[in-house]
C-alpha cells in the first residue's frame, strides 16, 4: 500500500488543544495535570483549549464520573472553550472514517473467527513468542470477501500498516521514531461495529480541528499508529508532547494506596484550586529556576513548552500541604474567602450566614489564622477558640505554662484587673498596660503572655497576643481570664 502522507501541523497560531478523559472514575490528579498544562499553553498562546468526554466504553462509563470531570475542572479554574464533545455521539462519523480507509485500500477486512485467533495466540505464548497478526490470515478475493459479507459473516476491519519508519518530533523528548515492521496490522473497528480507542480519537482530533495533543508518555506507543491514521485520512499530523507519568515518594506509579489521587477529595480537605494547579504544574514542568510558589497569573505567565521534563514526577503530599499554606497566605483575602466558608461549615464551627454577618470581624479573625494553617480546614479548627462560650485547655499547655496554679492565678487576676482599667480596648494600650504590669510584679512580659494565651485560647499557640484580645473583645476576654483563675483555683483546692 502507498499513501501520500499529509502534512504534519506546525507550531499554528492560534494552537488548537484538547483534553479528553474518560468517564470510568473520578478526574484524577495526573489527568488533571494533563488538562492543566493544555490549558495554560492554550491561555498563553491565545488558543482554544477544548474538552471531550469520551464515553464509548458504555459498561464503565457512568454520569458520576463525567460529572466529577466537570466538577474538578470547575474547581481548578480550567475553563474550556466551545462545547464540550461527547465521543459516544460520533459513531457515525468513525464508521466513516473506516469506510474511507477500505475504499483506500489502507485498511483490510479481517473475517479470522477470534477463537482461531485465541489459539494462535496461545501457541505463540506456549512457545515463548509474542503473537503477531499475519495479514496473509486475512487475504482473501474479492469473490470470496463478497461471499461472506453477503453470508453476514463477521469482521473486524484492520489497519494496514505500510513499509517504512514513522517518526515525529516530540516536544518533550525530540524525535522519536518506530519502525513500522514492528507495528502489526492493528484493529480500527471491532465485529460489533466500535471503533477501537486509535481511530475513535484520530476521527475525532480531526472534526476538532486539534492542532497540538498534549498527553501522558503512556501513549507513546499509541502515537505512530494514530500517526499513520492522519495521514492515511488525508489530515495533518498535529504536534505531539508526551508529559512524564506521576509517581509516588516509594518511585511507584502513583495509586490510591499513596493516599487521594482523585481531585475531588482535594477539593474537600480544605486545599486552594491556585495552590493545586501550582503543585500540578511543577509535576513535570520547571521554572528553570528555584521559583516554586506561584499564583494563577504568574503561572500562566511563566509556563512554557521548554520547561517540560522527561523524567517522572513525584507527587509528595507534604509538599502539596506546604504549597497550600503558602497560597493561603499569600493570595487576596477576596479569593480565600469562598474557600474559607464551607471549611468552617464541615467542621461544625459556623454557618455560612451566620459569618456573613459579622463580615468584618469575621475576615479580621481569617486574615489572623491564615498564615498560621495550611489548609482552610485546619484554619477553622484553629478558629474555634473565637466561637465557643469556653474553651477547653490543653493538657500540654496547663503542664507547660499553669505549672504553678496558685502563682499563675495571681498573675491572672493581676491581669485581668489591669486590662479592665483600660479606657480603650485597642493593641497598643494593652502591650503598654501589660508590660509595666510585669515591670510591677519583677517577671518577664512572657511570664504574663504565655499564661494569658492559654487563658483565652486553651492553647499554647496562637496569633499575636494583642490580636486575639481584640478579636475576642472586653467582654469575652475578660470573662475568660475570670473563668481561667477560678479552674486554677478550684485546681489548687483539689
Amino acid at each position: 500500500m502507498s499513501v501520500s502522507p499529509a502534512p504534519d501541523a506546525t507550531a499554528t497560531t492560534p494552537p488548537r488543544l484538547r483534553f479528553a478523559p474518560s468517564p470510568t472514575g473520578f478526574l484524577h490528579v495526573g489527568g488533571a495535570r494533563t488538562a492543566l498544562f493544555n490549558w495554560l499553553y492554550a491561555r498563553q498562546t491565545g488558543g482554544q483549549f477544548l474538552l471531550r468526554i469520551e464515553d464509548t466504553d458504555r459498561q464503565r462509563s457512568t454520569d458520576e464520573s463525567t460529572r466529577a470531570i466537570f466538577e474538578g475542572l470547575a474547581w481548578l479554574g480550567l475553563d474550556y472553550d466551545e462545547e464540550v464533545v461527547f465521543q459516544g455521539a460520533n459513531l457515525a462519523r468513525h464508521r466513516a472514517d473506516v469506510a474511507t480507509l477500505l475504499a483506500s485500500g489502507a485498511a483490510y477486512r479481517d473475517f479470522t473467527p477470534a477463537a482461531e485467533l485465541e489459539r494462535m495466540r496461545a501457541e505463540a505464548e506456549s512457545a515463548g513468542q509474542a503473537f503477531r497478526f499475519d495479514r496473509a490470515l486475512a487475504a482473501l478475493t474479492p469473490e470470496q470477501e463478497a461471499a461472506k459479507l453477503a453470508a453476514g459473516e463477521p469482521f473486524a476491519v484492520r489497519f494496514k500498516v505500510p513499509d517504512g519508519v514513522t517518526d515525529w518530533v516530540d516536544a518533550v523528548h525530540g524525535r522519536i521514531a518506530f519502525p513500522n515492521k514492528d507495528i502489526e496490522d492493528f484493529i480500527i473497528l471491532r465485529s460489533d461495529g466500535t471503533p477501537v480507542y486509535n481511530l475513535a480519537v484520530v476521527s475525532d482530533d480531526i472534526a476538532m480541528r486539534i492542532t497540538f495533543v498534549m498527553r501522558g508518555d503512556d501513549h507513546i506507543s499509541n502515537t505512530p499508529k494514530q500517526i499513520l491514521l492522519y495521514r492515511a485520512l488525508g489530515a495533518p499530523v498535529p504536534r505531539f508532547a508526551h508529559v512524564p507519568m506521576i509517581h509516588g515518594t516509594d518511585g511507584k506509579k502513583l495509586s490510591k494506596r499513596h493516599g487521594a489521587t482523585a481531585v475531588g477529595d482535594y477539593q474537600h480537605e480544605g486545599l486552594l484550586p491556585s495552590a493545586m494547579c501550582n503543585f500540578l504544574a511543577l509535576l513535570g514542568w520547571s521554572t528553570g529556576d528555584d521559583t516554586e510558589v506561584m499564583l494563577r497569573d504568574e503561572l500562566l505567565a511563566r509556563f512554557s513548552l521548554d520547561g517540560l521534563q522527561k523524567k517522572a514526577a513525584v507527587f509528595d503530599p507534604q509538599k502539596l500541604d506546604w504549597m497550600n499554606g503558602q497560597h493561603l497566605a499569600k493570595l487576596p483575602l477576596d479569593e480565600v474567602m469562598p474557600h474559607v466558608y464551607p471549611a468552617f461549615e464541615r467542621q461544625g464551627v459556623s454557618t455560612r450566614a451566620e459569618l456573613e454577618s459579622r463580615d468584618a470581624w469575621f475576615r479580621t479573625l481569617v486574615e489572623l489564622l491564615r498564615v498560621r494553617s495550611r489548609t482552610v480546614d485546619e484554619l477553622a479548627r484553629q478558629a474555634v477558640p473565637y466561637f465557643v462560650d469556653a474553651v477547653e485547655y490543653d493538657a500540654d499547655a496547663v503542664s507547660k505554662q499553669w505549672r504553678d496554679a496558685s502563682a499563675v492565678a495571681e498573675i491572672l487576676t493581676a491581669t485581668r484587673e489591669r486590662l479592665a482599667s483600660l479606657p480603650t480596648w485597642e493593641p497598643t494600650s494593652m502591650e503598654t498596660a501589660l508590660r509595666a504590669l510585669a515591670e510591677e510584679l519583677g517577671i518577664s512580659g512572657g511570664k504574663i503572655f504565655q499564661p494569658l494565651r492559654v487563658a483565652l485560647t486553651g492553647q499554647t499557640a496562637s496569633p499575636g497576643i494583642f490580636d486575639v484580645l481584640v478579636v475576642l473583645g472586653r467582654d469575652r476576654s475578660l470573662d475568660r481570664l475570670e473563668a481561667a483563675v477560678r479552674w486554677l483555683k478550684s485546681d489548687v483546692v483539689a
